[in-house]
């Protein structure tokens, strides 16, 4: 879901919008939009691809919801081609924003609020038009009843207000200074207010809802198939912002166990279009006889996204994981060196900071507007976040795991007849839980990382649960450790507070897998919302940064600067790759190949 949209301001460097007493068809993060009031298309898609064919892709685990905004059930993957937003943010800018549903938006002054003009051609899937009172409904039901992510993002917003049937202002609460809230609200989901006033909003169910978006659901299977068909009444086919996408007529996912069968099935040409996130998958492709003769396609899109954050995550609403000396020990144990030589072949890097591949990441040295964000906290916040440069362990084998035992020692825990054990006798034993429809490609990840904790006496049991029980474990944090990503943006702003903040650490089905409660964090997250200018804006980021790095809140992974992509080579993709990498809906189909 797209909802890290933000507005920093039109003049470089600053984020303060700059207010209008007239709509504007754009708005940009830095400086003015790069796309004219009336440009054709965007520079990364082909305005002439030919609109035809069937995309087949796999998808994992089921489904049994076609509601994607609540915490209940789990949606089919696609959906999101089911809903428009009231603006569009383009690919190869950090952030600038373009009318869709709302063809122009109007600041108030002084960060009051913002305006929407409703496009009066923006209809719905059943024909109806869209409204203002439709997205003050959107607004409204979504705050209430959606996941804590729109809570979160929306929280600001002090009240809603509409002009006629096109206009709709939100004013925002006066007590706070959210400067990317504005372009937050251009990436409002629009819902229909006479389909869900009749239907429960918070409940599941595999009713087909009117819809916004360019493609509808044409058929399913529940839990094994999904096959969405392009509207061929889609208002918005040839608006500028979507001009050379949505070129599949059909797209369709079949749903798979895991991944190693779905490659089996792309092979043998039942889906044609592959994400390939595992090295050893990708490198076995190489010398496959369709790669060689060009049937299958095999290519590297470069992005320039910030790397976010994988890796392997504590609960840190178990006793056992609560001493930061604890969680150090643990990173020492994991051997991303070797499994990167023996399992990945080389392909990925470290991570080394949430904000990797970036320079939102925080620098070696912290400046002065850093120090002084960070000061106050000086007594609560471990001291290397101010004297040291942090990077994952490296070294030997032996090193690390002596290093991790002398932390463990450090914290109560010794060595007693090849278990490691607590003053009362308790053993280090934990739980990490994974998804069964990853397990093919976690499995060779988490068992040589067990295998060393064995070696420091500690016992570890590998869980893996069904799909939804998975998504139900995780929404009510019921587990010891688990894989997780969070991605970032080029510009983080609200959903750190979902990420990181201490509000959401108790909120089922938010994003603070971890459940860190810690008052510097939540005081650099504000700061990066509120910064009157970007040195602020980059220092509450690198402060941030830095304090989660230090809490070792997570045993990091690695990332890679390109996004991996086999397909059959009847699929086709623009040669130009925009700043965030490919996005699939700007491919196309020629049937005669």
């Amino acid at each position: 879901m797209r909802l890290w949209i933000f507005l920093l301001c039109i003049c470089w460097g600053m984020i303060t919008p700059v207010w209008a007493d007239t709509f504007q068809a754009s708005v940009s993060q830095r400086g003015t939009p790069k796309y004219a009031d009336h440009f054709t298309h965007f520079d990364y898609v082909n305005p002439k691809a030919p609109r035809q064919g069937i995309l087949k892709q796999a998808a994992f685990g089921s489904f049994d919801s076609f509601n994607p905004f609540i915490i209940k059930g789990i949606a089919p993957a696609g959906i999101g081609l089911t809903h428009d937003t009231l603006m569009r943010q383009s690919d190869d800018e950090p952030m600038s924003m373009y009318g869709l549903v709302a063809d122009g938006i109007r600041l108030l002054p002084n960060n009051e609020g913002v305006s929407f003009h409703i496009n009066p051609r923006a209809k719905f899937s059943d024909g109806s038009s869209i409204t203002a009172q439709d997205v003050q409904f959107s607004f409204n039901i979504l705050r209430e009843k959606g996941t804590p992510t729109f809570r979160y993002y929306y929280n600001d917003v002090d009240h809603v207000e509409i002009s006629g049937s096109d206009v709709v202002t939100f004013y925002f609460r006066k007590d706070k200074e959210n400067r990317e809230l504005a372009l937050i609200l251009g990436d409002l989901p629009v819902l229909s207010k006479a389909y869900w006033t009749t239907h429960p909003f918070d409940r599941t169910g595999l009713d087909i809802p009117v819809s916004s978006g360019p493609y509808r659901i044409k058929s399913f299977t529940a839990g094994r198939q999904i096959i969405y068909e392009r509207r061929p009444d889609y208002w918005a086919m040839d608006l500028n912002v979507n001009r050379g996408f949505y070129n599949f007529k059909q797209i369709q996912y079949d749903y798979f166990r895991d991944t190693t069968v779905a490659l089996e099935a792309f092979k043998a040409g039942d889906i044609d279009l592959r994400f390939e996130n595992e090295a050893k998958k990708w490198i076995s492709l190489m010398n496959d006889e369709k790669v060689l003769s060009g049937e299958i396609k095999m290519r590297v899109f470069p992005h320039h996204l910030p790397s976010g954050m994988q890796g392997f995550v504590f609960n840190l609403r178990r006793p056992i994981f609560r001493d930061r000396r604890v969680r150090e020990a643990l990173n020492y144990a994991f051997d991303f060196q070797w499994m990167n030589q023996n399992l990945f072949y080389g392909l990925y890097t470290r991570t080394n900071s949430f904000f990797d591949n970036s320079d939102l990441k925080a620098p070696p040295h912290m400046d002065p507007i850093e120090e002084t964000l960070l000061k106050p906290y000086r007594d609560i916040l471990p001291s290397e976040v101010f004297q040291e440069v942090f990077q994952t362990p490296n070294g030997s084998t032996r090193y690390k795991l002596k290093k991790a035992l002398d932390l463990l020692s450090e914290a109560g825990w010794t060595v007693q007849n090849g278990i490691l054990q607590n003053e009362a006798g308790d053993p280090f034993r934990f739980e990490i839980l994974l998804d069964s429809a990853s397990i093919g490609a976690w499995e060779r990840v988490t068992l040589p990382f067990v295998g060393r904790l064995k070696r420091l006496g500690i016992q570890v049991d590998i869980r893996v649960v069904d799909p939804i029980q998975y998504k139900n474990r995780l929404d009510q944090f019921d587990y010891d450790m688990i894989v997780a990503v969070w991605g970032q943006s080029l510009s983080p702003g609200n959903e750190q507070r979902y990420f990181w903040g201490s509000q959401s650490a108790d909120v089922s089905g938010s994003m603070n897998y971890s459940g860190i409660q810690n008052e510097a964090v939540d005081h650099m997250i504000e700061i990066l919302i509120t910064a009157q200018d970007q040195k602020e804006f980059l220092a509450a980021v690198h402060a941030l940064d830095r304090i989660l790095l230090w809490e070792y809140i997570v045993i990091p992974h690695w990332y890679s600067p390109v996004h991996r992509y086999i397909f059959w080579k009847k699929v086709h993709f623009p040669k130009t790759v925009p700043l965030k990498g490919l996005n699939i809906m700007t491919g196309w189909i020629e049937e005669n190949n």
